[in-house]
């Protein structure tokens, strides 16, 4: 019986990439989910029921968020009000992954690479590396930056 895959929980703020990262993390064998932490008023939401293995903050220029809903009014004051929300995250996240100019794939190749570095538990370590192999393999042969 194998050991459960370690809790990696995803914030960030809208369009930054947060939800796109935690469904290829699951795909990759991670218990990943994403937390609406812009959203809440509860500094610590992240942290709360199940605290994670890892915590990763990905985060996007204003001008990139637009690119991605430019059927939204995501105005500069909405966004900061969401960074503000985020801001107890962002300080004790394990990775924080700019996504401005980046592919899903080499967003997940940073991820993998933070998350081998900053995660102790061997487990869990054996698994991202294994993950890591992989994905470094897949982003090569793609000609990706990894």
């Amino acid at each position: 019986m194998s050991a459960p895959a370690p809790l990696v929980k995803v914030v960030g703020v809208c369009g930054s990439g947060k939800s796109t990262l935690a469904r290829q993390l699951v795909a990759q064998g991670f218990d990943a989910r994403q937390v609406s932490q812009e959203h809440s008023g509860v500094p610590d939401l992240w942290r709360r029921r199940h605290p994670p293995a890892a915590l990763i903050y990905v985060e996007a220029s204003n001008e990139v968020i637009r690119q991605r809903y430019p059927h939204l009014d995501l105005t500069d004051a909405y966004l900061a009000e969401q960074r503000r929300r985020l801001a107890h995250a962002r300080a004790h996240a394990d990775c924080y992954l700019d996504t401005d100019g980046l592919t899903p794939a080499e967003v997940l190749a940073q991820a993998l690479v933070c998350l081998g570095s900053v995660v102790s538990s061997h487990l869990f370590s054996a698994t991202i590396q294994k993950r890591f192999k992989t994905c470094t393999e897949l982003c090569q042969s793609r000609n990706f930056k990894v």
